[in-house]
């Protein structure tokens, strides 16, 4: 196993999904990298005040600025690319912006007028684990990458900014923290996985359709499975273990959800379907991803301890 390093630059970053892009980077099965990525916007330096603009890597950005494609060599459709995320340290100052964007759920709270921004600028303690923005107030840091993705077919320049669920992408889940493995299944020969979105702090949802966005440093496992518990894009965190919907239906990306962890629990416990979903509904907690990019996102959540062992009898 070897270990890599890749730090952004105009070779090593890009703002689609593809599989029609050389890899930036070729890697074993169990190989780690470390990755440098710059913010969504791909900033190249703090901005000067709350919402002004900064010089960004990449010109006429279209989508997140990621760093990527990296190829697993052997990688095939029908396997899982298992991503774990062995550590991730935040830049020291990271944004969010709110408001001023057209978007259902700002027109629902009245704030798609450019004038209703209201824009955060934050100072990052990674070591301290606290984010403090210029109205002093601050948050609890727990970062994570907002997106990982495959290309979702071997042809075409895909977006960035919808999670999917072949391919992964913009899944902006909470939970995927240091400690975390994300389950992908594998879409295109080799994987092609790019990362980045790097979030120092963020609620169930990003409901402003940003969090506190960051560069990140993540030092991230790549390893290749052949069979995994659940169909679909999963992950085992230190939160629970995790199955996800995606949609542009909420009921759809709910149910999605849910009908996967209804599988997991069955097959942990060697119970029915029935008996499955019995148990999600007094163990597993339905939680809302995101909700600001094009698709709904849901994950299910099944705490570690949420099912205690038989008694003894």
């Amino acid at each position: 196993m070897t270990s890599h390093h890749l730090d952004p630059s105009l070779h090593t970053a890009v703002d689609v999904l593809t599989a029609e892009r050389d890899p930036v980077l070729r890697v074993e099965d169990g190989d780690t990298v470390t990755v440098r990525t710059l913010s969504a916007a791909g900033y190249t330096e703090r901005p000067a005040s709350p919402g002004a603009d900064a010089p960004t890597l990449l010109d006429g950005r279209r989508g997140h600025c990621l760093v990527g494609p990296i190829a697993v060599t052997g990688a095939r459709p029908g396997q899982v690319l298992a991503v774990r995320f062995d550590d991730l340290v935040p830049d020291d100052w990271g944004y969010t912006g709110s408001g001023g964007v057209d978007t259902p759920v700002n027109r629902a709270l009245g704030l798609a007028d450019p004038a209703s921004r209201g824009p955060l600028l934050w100072d990052v303690d990674a070591q301290g684990g606290v984010a403090r923005n210029q109205l002093g107030l601050g948050v609890r840091t727990a970062p994570f990458l907002g997106v990982v993705g495959l290309p979702p077919e071997p042809t075409g320049e895909h977006s960035t900014i919808p999670p999917r669920p072949l391919g992964g992408g913009n899944i902006d889940c909470r939970e995927l923290v240091a400690g975390s493995t994300l389950y992908l299944p594998v879409t295109v020969p080799d994987a092609l996985v790019s990362v980045g979105d790097g979030h120092a702090a963020q609620g169930d949802g990003e409901v402003s359709g940003t969090a506190v966005e960051c560069g990140m440093t993540t030092t991230m496992t790549l390893s290749l499975l052949d069979d995994a518990p659940v169909a679909g894009i999963h992950a085992d965190t230190p939160a629970g273990r995790i199955t996800f919907g995606f949609d542009a239906d909420l009921n759809t990306a709910t149910t999605t959800a849910l009908d996967r962890m209804v599988d997991w629990l069955a097959g942990l416990y060697g119970i029915t379907r029935g008996q499955a979903l019995a148990m999600a509904s007094v163990a597993v907690s339905m939680r809302v991803t995101q909700v600001a990019n094009r698709t709904w996102g849901v994950h299910a959540l099944l705490p570690h301890d949420a099912v205690l062992a038989p008694a003894a009898r």
